[in-house]
């Protein structure tokens, strides 16, 4: 049994499946196949929206608070009940090479392992107008450049991270190139997407780095493990023991990296709206 109702969840397997509204109080629908009850939280529910769930018996079945009134319960048996996620414009069209950025360490870890690969980091908000309409555009790019690593960094989940890389537009982008770190950083929309274009024409030749992969700069490392994002050993040891604590305990207090919230900038076409 395979079947898709208005309710946003499918099921398969060999089972009886029972979806219907009823008055609020009346008693639930009776079938003879049915074992249990499966009830909704909401749409938004992290608990089961979007995941997939087993009940091979009675035993398996776990009833769950409905928060939704008018739908009943569904009753299954032996059946997979696999609920629907509506997908946001983010998550649309992406490419294999295209990676969403779960933390610093992630991101530090990402650069240092890129070797002479390019890596396009960049930076949206879910709000940003600009940043959606640009998305379709990056995604095909990103198709004809399957060589080059798209890291995306969600502003509104990363607000520290962003504070302590000093992003304060979006959309926003850099581009790291081995031992060279990052070669050029810039905003544009879909009107000036030319300037995407040209940087990933420059660097994303082939070519060979004399020396590490450099990554992030040494101020951001110290910036970042200053709010302990990343592990204070990730950070290069260029400077003396001493004044490197001195400068990780000083950039923890400066307020430069972490009170930016208000001056970040959305792109909405070609207008700078003030966030």
């Amino acid at each position: 049994m395979s079947c898709l109702p208005a309710g946003g969840f499918s099921v398969s397997g060999s089972s009886s499946l029972i979806v219907n509204n009823r008055e609020k109080g009346s008693p639930p629908p009776r079938a003879s196949s049915s074992i249990g009850g499966l009830q909704f939280r909401s749409p938004n529910s992290k608990e089961i929206w979007g995941n997939t769930l087993d009940f091979p018996d009675q035993r398996g079945f776990s009833n769950l608070s409905n928060k939704a009134p008018n739908l009943d319960p569904v009753y299954a048996q032996g059946a997979t009940i696999s609920f629907g996620k509506t997908q946001k414009w983010w998550e649309k069209s992406l490419q294999p090479n295209m990676i969403e950025i779960d933390s610093a360490q992630e991101l530090v870890e990402h650069l240092r392992n890129a070797g002479d690969r390019l890596v396009v980091l960049n930076f949206f908000s879910p709000g940003c107008g600009g940043c959606k309409a640009l998305h379709p555009k990056i995604c095909q790019l990103a198709e004809s450049n399957p060589n080059t690593t798209f890291l995306t960094v969600n502003y509104e989940e990363h607000k520290p991270m962003c504070y302590a890389l000093h992003v304060h537009v979006l959309p926003f982008f850099r581009f790291y190139r081995g031992a060279d770190g990052k070669v050029c950083s810039f905003s544009c929309t879909n009107a000036t997407i030319k300037k995407f274009k040209d940087a990933l024409a420059k660097h994303g030749t082939d070519r060979c780095s004399l020396g590490p992969t450099k990554g992030l700069e040494e101020k951001e490392l110290v910036a970042l493990a200053s709010v302990d994002l990343i592990p204070k050993d990730l950070v290069p040891l260029s400077l003396p023991k001493e004044e490197k604590v001195h400068e990780l305990v000083g950039a923890a207090k400066s307020s430069s990296f972490s009170r930016d919230e208000n001056k970040v900038e959305l792109k909405e076409g070609n207008a700078m709206v003030a966030a």
